[in-house]
């Protein structure tokens, strides 16, 4: 089936400003199905508390929309939030599906936070484990997954119709791409997933994971393959090597994702906290002068 010529999936974005991440709702009109690409559990870092308002605005727009959930999408282990997608689920039903390299993730992580015995490095706590170039069907659109790692293993850009969803890979074309110095992250890797990103038709809309309102914009988190060729500031009349150098330059500055600690942990479990221990209590790991110079 040729992708571009699939009925246009009805797309509901949800962005939320304390972790600059867009959430998307992606629907079949015809038959009401639909997936939930990359949700959002609310978490305050200083109180250990979570909520679950950001999750419960989705829900509220599944509902009225008369939608019922086929997938719950993670584009990859994200490092800036925690994944709403177990409480979506347990609320609407779906699947929670992410790449199959999820297990070069959870071997990297699962050392970092010394996980507990039972933590399996298989991928097995997700519903789903996507292969590259899988289709999934959504009602009557078919999804295909396209393996895009270099921001981490297991990064997955989802193509639906004439869109495609591409988690942390490209960013809105003037604030760039995505960093490469996570563990199993790449500069060379990357540049090469944007490349096949980029070799889908002009007219692809392309949907961003997250915006930082760069110069102090609105949000955008919608742009185009056309677009991002001819004006990401990253890419833009850049070779692989200039590329490379940039990007690994730039990342030797950044600093540490605020909830990185929190994120990973939960995420590579598929969304779920970590077992609770004797006394019943779920925790949270801090490794102590192991993230960072």
């Amino acid at each position: 089936m040729t992708q571009a010529k699939q009925t246009p999936p009805a797309i509901t974005a949800f962005f939320d400003e304390a972790t600059f991440t867009v959430t998307y709702i992606v629907a079949d009109p015809a038959t009401k199905q639909c997936a939930v690409i990359d949700s959002v559990l609310d978490y305050d870092a200083n109180m250990g508390r979570t909520r679950t308002d950001s999750a419960d605005q989705v829900i509220a727009s599944i509902k009225a929309q008369g939608l019922t959930v086929a997938w719950l999408l993670e584009t990859h282990v994200h490092a800036d939030h925690l994944s709403g997608a177990p409480y979506i689920q347990c609320q609407l039903g779906g699947k929670i599906a992410i790449g199959d390299q999820i297990s070069q993730v959870q071997d990297i992580f699962g050392n970092l936070f010394n996980a507990e015995d039972g933590f399996a490095r298989n991928g097995s706590q997700f519903d789903h484990l996507l292969a590259p170039n899988e289709e999934l069907n959504i009602g009557n659109m078919t999804m295909k997954a396209l393996h895009t790692p270099g921001h981490t293993p297991a990064c997955m850009s989802f193509v639906i119709a004439d869109a495609c969803f591409v988690g942390d890979t490209l960013f809105m074309p003037d604030y760039g791409t995505a960093r490469c110095d996570f563990p199993g992250g790449d500069a060379t890797t990357l540049f090469e997933s944007m490349e096949t990103i980029l070799s889908l038709p002009d007219d692809t809309r392309l949907f961003m994971c997250h915006d930082y309102a760069p110069g102090g914009r609105e949000y955008l988190w919608e742009s185009t393959v056309a677009a991002s060729k001819a004006s990401n500031i990253h890419l833009a009349g850049k070779t692989k090597a200039e590329f490379i150098d940039m990007r690994t330059t730039r990342d030797a500055q950044l600093s540490a994702p605020r909830l990185l600690l929190p994120s990973v942990q939960v995420n590579m479990r598929a969304g779920h906290m970590p077992p609770a221990e004797d006394n019943g209590i779920a925790y949270i790991k801090i490794p102590v002068n192991q993230i960072g110079a």
